[in-house]
């Protein structure tokens, strides 16, 4: 059944390839990876066709069509089986964090670990909290730069209902990194929440050592 299903989609998109749109997307993502040269809109309504003539967005999640995809060569795979997992983000149980990790772990890039962190593992985690000492604690200081990534923007969405001590203690975690992803993150973190709580930000850039790079994403709105 899910082979069938995957076989179908990967029949519709390369129906849909363009290799002269495939050359700039690959360099966009600095050639780590493949693609098929199917951009965003279109991507979305190949999809919308593929789920209107399959049942799988009628059954329950499906972890193995997830990870058959991420296992595709070219990026608009993996793509796909985001969207797969944001039609299934409210349903999803406290044994998925698990294959989140998996899959930002597999493939990393901050195109398919951002979505999940703010997505699946933030929604997740918000209704499962007892993550946060089971695994998130361990990623923040992971030697794995995308969980530790991760970590810090887990709550990106959670505005009123961040937790401001576990968002500043992972920050401080990583603050001194010099690694981009990490620094942006931080950054990135630290502006969205800006937009909830301003002046508890502004004391803390003013508090911390923090990069120059995470002082400027992060003091964007204040």
């Amino acid at each position: 059944m899910i082979e069938r299903d995957v076989e179908q989609l990967v029949h519709l998109f390369d129906k849909h390839r363009k290799e002269d749109q495939a050359i700039p997307m690959q360099r966009y993502m600095k050639d780590h990876f493949s693609f098929l040269g199917i951009k965003t809109p279109e991507r979305k309504e190949l999809l919308r066709q593929f789920f209107s003539e399959t049942n799988l967005l009628k059954t329950p999640f499906q972890r193995e069509f997830v990870w058959r995809l991420w296992e595709l060569e070219e990026r608009e795979f993996q793509y796909a089986a985001l969207h797969y997992l944001d039609k299934h983000v409210t349903k999803m149980n406290k044994e998925e964090l698990p294959f989140m990790e998996k899959l930002i772990t597999t493939k990393s890039w901050w195109d398919t670990v951002d979505m999940l962190a703010q997505k699946q593992v933030g929604t997740i985690v918000q209704k499962h909290p007892e993550w946060i000492v089971e695994k998130l604690n361990q990623w923040a200081v992971s030697e794995n730069l995308w969980l530790r990534r991760s970590a810090i923007l887990f709550q990106l969405k959670y505005k009123d209902q961040t937790d401001e001590q576990l968002l500043y203690h992972y920050i401080k975690l990583n603050a001194g990194s010099k690694e981009f992803f990490i620094q942006k993150a931080i950054g990135w973190a630290l502006r969205e929440y800006s937009k909830t709580n301003p002046n508890s930000v502004k004391d803390f850039i003013a508090t911390n050592e923090l990069s120059k790079l995470s002082i400027r994403e992060g003091s964007k709105y204040i």
